[in-house]
């Protein structure tokens, strides 16, 4: 059923898939609606929800996010694997690192790798802690988050764990502008240029957006800041 929904939306809003690709996708949806009934994972469980507002969001985010070839990504606050597994299934040539706070949720992406057969770090930790770890600070061509704050919190959260030439690039919706315009003091103290947004639409989902930071400089040592004191006092 999801398969059948996203060969439909598929040539308009992203780049072809392959059938092993769309019988990933497929086992991906069971397993979420699965495990979805024992933890809460997502709101969305209906087929042309998961396909849609799920899956077909992330591919059509890859399509514009210019990921290149080998590249080490971490997904930020991944959730239940949204975008990062989706990016790991359409691009198996990326490097993926899965980082999130709880471990539940990471038991989940376990099963779900394992079942459908794709490599993945994953990392149980808060943002502001993996920021700070030497194994993952500034060690990543690209990271992503989806759904997680607003772009001045996010990427205090997210541009220390980009390398200096590297880019930050979180999905969001196309009421970003503002938000951009929000968050240049912040992002220029954490070592980014952001530059132009992607705005677009998929069907259901309405507006969307890629955002592009560059990493230019080093993070200072200090950020990312413990989280009461991001979310209390954002940089400016």
């Amino acid at each position: 059923m999801v398969t059948e929904i996203l060969k439909t939306y598929i040539p308009e809003h992203a780049d072809a898939l392959s059938e092993e690709q769309y019988a990933q996708l497929e086992r991906y949806a069971e397993l979420l609606v699965e495990w979805n009934e024992k933890m809460n994972l997502t709101a969305i469980t209906d087929p042309e929800g998961i396909a849609v507002k799920h899956f077909l969001d992330c591919l059509a985010y890859l399509k514009r996010a210019n990921i290149p070839m080998g590249a080490k990504v971490a997904d930020v606050g991944t959730g239940a694997g949204f975008p990062g597994v989706v990016l790991k299934i359409a691009r198996p040539d990326i490097k993926l690192v899965l980082i999130d706070s709880l471990q539940k949720r990471l038991n989940f992406l376990g099963a779900v790798i394992d079942e459908i057969g794709i490599k993945a770090e994953l990392v149980h930790a808060r943002a502001e802690d993996a920021g700070h770890d030497k194994n993952l600070r500034e060690s990543f061509d690209v990271v992503t988050a989806r759904a997680v704050a607003n772009l001045a919190v996010l990427s205090e959260y997210c541009l220390p764990l980009v390398k200096v030439g590297g880019v930050f690039a979180p999905m969001k919706t196309a009421e970003v502008p503002e938000e951009i315009e929000n968050a240049r003091a912040a992002v220029k103290i954490l070592g980014g240029e952001i530059k132009a947004p992607d705005i677009y639409e998929i069907p259901i989902g309405g507006g969307r957006s890629v955002v592009f930071i560059e990493k230019k400089t080093a993070t200072p040592a200090k950020y990312p800041r413990q989280r009461v004191k991001i979310s209390e006092k954002p940089l400016k």
